[in-house]
């Protein structure tokens, strides 16, 4: 018989996620890999989402979200970062920050089309560009003086007659930088002079470090009329389980990325919503309290790391660190990472499974922080076995 899946998809098996949690669980590891939080979010925030559920709010919300959502991310983008957007024309609410870039792709780059990301990206980029039969062209992040940058020359030679869009990770996943303003100007000035769409995913915007600022692309001259910025509840308030994601556009974009969304995921769950809502309102305090927990935390692992032997990037946001595993004598983080949980009760993500280029990315693993304080020091006091 003919292979099932459409050749677009089959260069995509299990991602990398499953897999190794999938190990995890196997082994009874220490699950260092997947960036969910080992503690939940506000209380008071998930009394909301109890509540109403009690009161009979579980049918179809409205498809482009509940209006208090829609209300509470307007309010949120005009007091944080200055972007005034109408909730009921362009704001929309998604099933995660993963479906609002996968019905932005699909809406807005078709076959024969090209997507720029930065490499290494988020595992779903490669895919939902895949499934938009569109051409991804990736631009790579290296390591400069600590953290991981571009290089503006490759970006601008990676434009083609054909480009359509630019994905944009900031705080990016997996290699922690938050781009700076210049960065950022480099980006615009592509998509200005080149007549692109900006994606951006801003799922980490609130979990930064060191006083590092996030800024918002759609904030920089000539680029909110190009802009659809990604966000969700999900990291913000330690609820990645309820998949309550939200894009911000002009009109004309969120139309396009609703034509494609009402037919994936008509609707998003009317509980978490509402909750998500609240939130946005209200928990200012607790996500500050949030984010001075998980520096610590990223302190606690980057000297853990270093002292078991690791080449550890401390991140400037997210959830994770990136460490090089050359100087314990490997070099293939892939095989490493397949190794640990038998040998040493430890899941780590192995980073060349982010890239195009996988040799560019095959000395690094991908360690999450998100954890309490007690599992990290499990978890480094088993790797450091490895020296």
């Amino acid at each position: 018989m003919t292979e099932p899946l459409v050749p677009r998809m089959r260069e995509f098996g299990e991602t990398i996620f499953a897999e190794m949690s999938a190990l995890a669980t196997a082994t009874g590891s220490i699950n260092l890999g997947q960036g969910f939080p080992d503690e939940d979010g506000p209380k008071a925030m998930l009394d909301v989402a109890v509540e109403a559920i009690r009161s009979g709010g579980n049918q179809y919300p409205p498809g482009p979200g509940v209006p208090e959502l829609r209300e509470a991310v307007a309010e949120q983008r005009l007091e944080r970062y200055g972007l005034s957007y109408d909730p009921m024309s362009e704001v929309y609410v998604t099933v995660g920050a993963t479906e609002g870039i996968a019905a932005s792709v699909l809406a807005l780059a078709g076959p024969g089309d090209e997507v720029i990301v930065f490499e290494p990206y988020y595992d779903s980029y490669a895919a939902v560009i895949a499934l938009a039969g569109a051409v991804r062209r990736p631009v790579m992040l290296r390591p400069v003086e600590g953290r991981f940058t571009f290089d503006p020359d490759e970006l601008r030679a990676a434009v083609g007659p054909r480009t359509r869009a630019v994905l944009v990770n900031s705080p990016h996943n997996p290699a922690g930088t938050v781009f700076t303003r210049g960065e950022l100007e480099a980006i615009a000035a592509v998509c200005r002079d080149h007549d692109l769409v900006a994606i951006t995913d801003e799922v980490y915007e609130y979990l930064t470090f060191d006083g590092t600022e996030h800024i918002p692309l759609a904030t920089l001259d000539g680029m909110r009329e190009r802009t659809v910025s990604v966000s969700s509840a999900g990291k913000t308030f330690s609820a990645t389980g309820w998949k309550t994601g939200w894009i911000t556009a002009p009109a004309r974009y969120v139309r396009a990325v609703q034509t494609v969304k009402q037919f994936l995921t008509y609707a998003v769950s009317a509980p978490y919503q509402r909750a998500a809502a609240y939130a946005l309102a209200n928990e200012t305090a607790w996500v500050g309290e949030l984010r001075a927990s998980l520096q610590a935390k990223r302190d606690r692992l980057v000297a853990g790391l270093e002292a078991a032997g690791f080449t550890a990037y401390r991140p400037q946001g997210t959830y994770f660190v990136q460490a090089d595993i050359r100087p314990l004598g490997f070099s293939d983080g892939l095989e490493l990472a397949r190794a640990l949980p038998a040998k040493l009760g430890v899941v780590a993500i192995p980073t060349q499974v982010f890239y195009d280029h996988a040799d560019a990315g095959a000395h690094f693993v991908r360690f999450a922080f998100c954890k309490k304080d007690e599992v990290i020091d499990e978890a480094v006091e088993r790797l450091r076995r490895l020296a």
